[in-house]
């Protein structure tokens, strides 16, 4: 039995591609079988054999000096660190603003533009190249930095009205550039080993302890508020363009490389968009116990003695293709196609996708809009900025604990991240009833705050972290991507509930004209 399909084997097997051409398999002897990472997710039925152009494989590359990581963790710092730079300066923001909500309008700007891009990147994930994406979201976070530490911080060009627009547009511009960039990185690293994710979501954190740690000592250091608050931001512009030209370091270098060109190696025809090497062949699975073969596409061909004298057989080479045309380049997809991804991507993933949603929109119902309302008459505007440098680096703690080997189920992940719905009556009571709260000593928000970083951290993590790995190799991108709408979708539900939030607790009082009436006692 088993010499009867050895012969067969040898024997041509033409089978039918899409466009209707003919492709001929002569034998298994000078082709590779494809990485087994390729074979155990695409072709789960056993005595099914995957044959591939052939193709040498390079050795593995090491991450030398975890020079890789630290790139990636810099990533993170660069999609996050406009925005902190934009709300971690509240003492400037309260003073030059008085009166405003202007830290909740930021904030809500941030998440509204933010849900929207995410969106429009997830979209056009097929359509525009992945740097591409990366390196537009640095240009449009780099560009309303400079503006408005230049023209409003520094030379004073715009009345305070008009000041007040201006930062939310700037706001606007940088959370649309940002949330495409991070988006887009998620995806990125969802193509590298496990940790890489986790050193982004790292990188997320360090960004607001860098900030959180910057504003600091620019406040301590300089005592003129304009003074410290331009060098505040122009430090924030010098972090931003290091990370952006480590980007365009890394993204040439023979690790990266070597991951991202493995994931499209693991990839059909169709899902490489259509662009194909003059040289490379359809994939072609053959069944050696039912003499069936299908292309990738799922077209299944037919046996040998069906082609008959039909099919003319070359001499040359064990892998023919007869009148098969140039593939075309096909760059818009079918918008079928796209839901149809997504929603095979969304049922793998779900409990991931609701337990990060979950998780951030608690955390926004509370930070930073609610936290930078508590006042202390004794601490005066330093206690907002103490409560948003503990929450920073307490968050920044949680990711890298989140590095620790753990394989959550998706069922207990979601159950977790909704127990941290205790924080947002704990935290309100810190600022409620207006100027007399119930737990009025500092020390309350600090270790609420402290607690809310940690467990934002770890289960705003976690999700990402582990949802790249249940999808196969070719969606992980995808993946990524599907993972940063949900993130999006819960800060933006979670900012819009912390607004209406504020609405009430203040309860038409003026929280910053009276802040000495609407503070915690010391």
């Amino acid at each position: 039995m088993g010499s009867v399909r050895a012969e067969r084997r040898r024997q041509a097997t033409p089978v039918l591609t899409p466009e209707g051409n003919v492709v001929m398999s002569f034998s298994f002897e000078s082709y590779q079988l494809e990485e087994e990472d390729c074979q155990a997710k695409d072709i789960p039925d056993k005595g099914v054999l995957t044959f591939t152009e052939p193709a040498f494989e390079e050795p593995m590359p090491d991450d030398r000096y975890h020079g890789i990581y630290f790139a990636m963790l810099l990533a993170g710092v660069g999609f996050l660190l406009p925005y902190n730079s934009f709300i971690t300066d509240v003492d400037y923001l309260h003073l030059k603003f008085r009166g405003t909500s202007i830290v909740f309008d930021m904030s809500l700007t941030y998440i509204l533009v933010a849900l929207v891009a995410v969106i429009l990147n997830n979209a056009l994930v097929e359509m525009l190249s992945l740097h591409t994406r990366i390196t537009v979201g640095y240009l449009f976070a780099l560009g309303p930095l400079l503006f408005v530490s230049i023209c409003d911080v520094w030379l004073e060009q715009f009345t305070t009205k008009q000041a007040y627009a201006v930062n939310l547009v700037a706001v606007g511009v940088v959370a649309f550039g940002c949330t495409v960039q991070q988006s887009s990185f998620y995806g990125y690293t969802g193509m590298l080993p496990k940790r890489y994710t986790q050193g982004v979501m790292t990188g997320e954190s360090t960004a607001g302890v860098i900030i959180s740690l910057s504003r600091i000592f620019t406040k301590l250091l300089v005592k003129n508020q304009k003074k410290n608050t331009i060098i505040f931001f122009f430090f924030s512009i010098s972090m931003e363009l290091m990370c952006f030209v480590l980007h365009l370091l890394v993204r040439r270098t023979r690790f990266v490389r070597y991951y991202t060109k493995r994931q499209t190696s693991c990839q059909g025809p169709a899902e490489m968009k259509g662009h194909g090497d003059p040289g490379t062949g359809y994939r072609v699975h053959h069944d050696v116990v039912t003499e069936e073969v299908r292309l990738d596409n799922g077209a299944v061909g037919a046996s040998p003695s069906e082609f008959g004298n039909e099919v003319e057989i070359a001499s040359s080479g064990t892998y023919m293709r007869f009148d098969v045309p140039k593939p075309k380049i096909k760059s818009w997809p079918s918008i079928r196609d796209m839901i149809l991804h997504r929603y095979v991507v969304s049922r793998v993933i779900w409990t991931y996708m609701l337990s990060i949603a979950v998780t951030y929109f608690i955390t926004l119902c509370l930070f930073p809009g609610l936290e930078s309302e508590i006042h202390n008459a004794a601490l005066e505007d330093w206690l907002p900025i103490l409560i948003m440098a503990i929450f920073n680096m307490s968050d920044f703690v949680g990711k890298i604990l989140a590095a620790l080997p753990y394989d959550w189920k998706g069922s207990r992940l979601l159950l977790f991240s909704c127990i941290r719905v205790v924080f947002i009556p704990l935290l309100v009571m810190c600022v409620y009833p207006v100027g007399s709260p119930t737990l009025s000593h500092p020390a309350w928000p600090c270790v609420f705050s402290l607690l809310l970083g940690i467990t934002n951290g770890y289960f705003g993590s976690v999700p990402m972290i582990l949802a790249a790995g249940k999808v196969v190799p070719e969606q992980r991108e995808l993946a990524g991507n599907t993972m940063t709408v949900s993130y999006m979708t819960g800060l933006m539900l979670g900012s819009a509930v912390a607004y209406f939030a504020y609405s009430i607790i203040t309860n038409g009082a003026n929280p910053h004209a009276n802040a000495l009436h609407n503070s915690t006692s010391g």
